[in-house]
């Protein structure tokens, strides 16, 4: 890596750019593409006999266990559909504790014995599949040699066609397992908890008598941030490559302090990676819906139409893959990372989460007492479970990546609170207290169950960006996720601690006379309100104010990784995952395990990086300088510039031997097992860096600077 490479990145990208529009993008209508390659439902009937499709409906629909005996025939169908469709492989797709995708891929090939093959895929091998295992972390749940694993297919996720230059694969969505059943996946633990919060919807609806009230379902809107740097610059970048951020990189003087990225117009290069993505992503039957810049330069965001959150978890991890593998064919390389660049815009991945039923959002006021009553039990839930467990919430958000973005007055503190706006709360007001708000106009205590609310429209509250986990009119938006997390983390803990907080109360509405039921629920849910209100928070998030409010009030703060984590291990926490039935005491530790050596060796990789480019890279570039420095004070005697030109060479020399005594110190703390002390020995040896980069001779500058990673592409 040299300084010239970085000038010929530069110069390459000014002479020959990637064209704007290019061949390659699928053909045709929207509607024409949707869905082209998933095995969906329309598939489904033109491949299935019809009794077996309708056995198939009822276990992708209403979630009925498969019947085996069917499984044979599906495959079949499956197989003929996929090798229609040009496919050699199938894979079971799964998502281990990695937090990416994983794909074995087999061919339907076989031999036939007589020197031919035949293409073959049987119901076994749609149904279960064996992985070895001993590579993926366990956090001790399983030992190296013991490398069973298996796939259990997921019918709920339709299959989908994974298509490449070199050909298509068969990809079969699936559950992760190990040898002696634990979870050894993402997708396990979120099947488990809507299960749990999907019984409690039923009892809802049987608690308030609701007839024909429809099927459980827990939606999800994912908006996924993310970044595109061209990828000349990007290889001239040792930390880019390795680490996923820039490990040294000052800001420059604009980056994006004028808004004007925001929202702003799409270059053509940009929106041609765009119509890629969307057109991949609509032809497996994802509904992406939104693109446009973010806050950043080189700063972009896509979101989806909410789907049922399993499908939309699975649906965000497949766009994931689409948006890097789109980038590589627009000579872009898509960044991921929650704070790629220091001192701008981080990416988020926000959580637009809802529940109810396929024909009932509860998380929606209604136009009769009893929908609005429902609708505030809901929501007395939500207000109840995340007071409880909001330091379960942090956990969900908590890695290396992340660590970097939260709390960056860009996005919510390392503590949780709830917005639910001035309307919901005067109403909330309003049943605990006898008082009314603005929106209601009334001067009695709300009579639930007899009262209708007052008119709340979708958009019932204005926006507070700075609110973890707000209220935006039909759902809660939790904007603490990280842009490279999977969705299912978060909505694991949302799911669990609402199902929780929705049995302890319809346990108790259950036990009251039908004749004074809604002078019991009443009740209820002023206490629920009294006790739990602490966590709800309308202001600006960002201040130090509110941190200081905050610790008053009690609530959790917790600032780093190990101290969120360190949450999975606490005995309340395992007797709630276990109750409900989506964790045990042993899948939790694992967790705890994987996650804490994930962020460790993360650290660790970084440190050791950071330590071998200020060695190798600006090491050399500042005594190139310092000796060209010396060299012109040399020339130039008695010139009136060589008083100014000492002091700079001063000021460099100064900061060079800072810069030693930095590497010292980050060096002696490597061997220990210290992420705290690495990241602090790394924050101080970027700072002199960056320092440096800004006094150096700019053509002698090893790596691409900001104004060229951010605004070249």
């Amino acid at each position: 890596m040299s300084s010239e490479a970085r000038r010929w990145a530069i110069r390459d990208i000014a002479a020959d750019p990637v064209p704007a529009a290019g061949e390659g993008f699928p053909a045709g209508q929207p509607d024409e593409l949707y869905g082209d390659e998933v095995f969906n439902l329309a598939s489904m009937k033109e491949y299935l006999p019809s009794e077996v499709f309708a056995k198939l409906l009822r276990t992708v629909l209403e979630r009925a266990p498969l019947d085996p005996e069917i499984a044979g025939e599906v495959a079949h169908a499956m197989k003929e559909w996929a090798i229609h469709k040009g496919a050699t492989h199938y894979t079971h797709w799964f998502q281990p504790l990695t937090g990416a995708t994983a794909e074995k891929h087999d061919a339907f090939l076989e031999p036939d014995g007589n020197g031919g093959v035949i293409m073959k895929f049987s119901g076994k091998n749609l149904v279960v599949g064996e992985s070895d295992a001993s590579s993926f972390p366990s956090g001790g749940l399983r030992s190296t040699f013991e490398a069973r694993g298996y796939t259990a297919w997921d019918p709920t996720s339709p299959a989908f066609i994974k298509r490449t230059a070199s050909g298509a694969t068969l990809c079969i969505p699936t559950a992760f397992c190990s040898y002696t059943g634990e979870a050894l996946d993402k997708k396990t633990p979120l099947l488990r908890s809507i299960h749990a919060l999907s019984r409690q919807i039923e009892r809802m609806l049987r608690v308030f008598d609701v007839k024909e009230g429809g099927t459980p379902e827990i939606t999800l809107g994912a908006e996924q941030e993310y970044f595109l740097i061209d990828r000349r610059l990007y290889l001239c970048r040792p930390d880019l490559i390795q680490t996923g951020r820039t490990l040294f990189g000052a800001p420059p003087p604009k980056h994006q302090q004028l808004d004007d990225h925001y929202y702003g117009a799409i270059k053509p290069r940009v929106l041609a990676f765009m119509t890629d993505v969307d057109r991949t992503l609509w032809k497996l039957g994802i509904p992406a819906k939104t693109r446009h810049n973010e806050a950043a330069p080189a700063q972009f965001e896509i979101a989806s139409v909410f789907e049922e959150l399993n499908l939309a978890s699975d649906h965000n991890m497949i766009t994931m893959d689409v948006l890097r593998e789109a980038a590589d064919r627009h000579g872009f390389v898509c960044l991921m990372h929650e704070k790629p660049f220091e001192g701008v815009n981080g990416s988020g991945k926000h959580n637009n989460w809802s529940f109810g039923t396929n024909r009932i959002n509860l998380l929606s006021p209604g136009k009769d007492p009893i929908r609005n009553a429902m609708f505030l039990t809901a929501i007395a839930a939500v207000i109840m479970g995340i007071d409880r467990h909001g330091e379960l919430l942090r956990m969900a958000t908590a890695n290396s990546g992340n660590s970097y973005r939260l709390g960056a007055n860009e996005a919510p503190p390392p503590v949780i609170s709830i917005y639910l706006g001035e309307q919901l709360t005067s109403v909330i007001d309003e049943i605990e207290f006898g008082e009314s708000g603005e929106s209601s106009g009334k001067h009695r205590p709300m009579q639930l169950c007899v009262d209708t609310l007052p008119p709340l429209p979708q958009d019932a509250t204005d926006r507070n960006r700075t609110s973890p986990f707000a209220y935006t009119g039909n759902k809660f938006e939790f904007r603490s996720p990280g842009s490279s997390q999977s969705c299912a983390g978060p909505n694991v803990v949302l799911n669990t601690v609402v199902a929780e907080a929705l049995d302890e109360i319809l346990t108790e509405l259950e036990a009251l006379p039908r004749e004074s039921f809604h002078v019991g629920l009443q009740s209820v849910l002023r206490r629920v309100i009294h006790e739990h209100r602490r966590i709800v928070f309308n202001g600006d998030n960002y201040s130090a104010d509110w941190l200081a409010e905050a610790k008053k009030r009690g609530l959790p703060i917790l600032r780093t990784v190990p101290e969120a984590l360190a949450v999975l291990t606490e005995e309340k926490n395992i007797r709630l995952f276990e109750k409900y039935g989506v964790f045990t005491e042993s899948e939790l530790r694992s967790r705890y395990e994987v996650y804490l050596g994930e962020y460790r060796t993360r650290t660790r990789i970084e440190g050791e990086l950071a330590l071998t480019m200020s060695r190798t890279l600006i090491n050399p570039a500042v005594m190139k300088y310092l000796a060209t420095v010396g060299r012109a004070v040399d020339a130039l005697a008695e010139n009136p510039a060589l008083d100014e030109l000492r002091r700079n060479a001063s000021t460099i020399g100064e900061l060079y031997t800072k810069l030693a005594s930095a590497e010292r110190m980050l060096e002696s703390t490597l061997p220990g097992d210290n992420p705290e002390a690495i990241r602090g020995a790394l924050a101080e040896l970027r700072r002199l860096v960056d320092r440096l980069e800004k006094l150096v001779d700019d053509e002698l500058w090893p790596l691409p600077k900001y104004r060229e990673l951010l605004f070249i592409y």
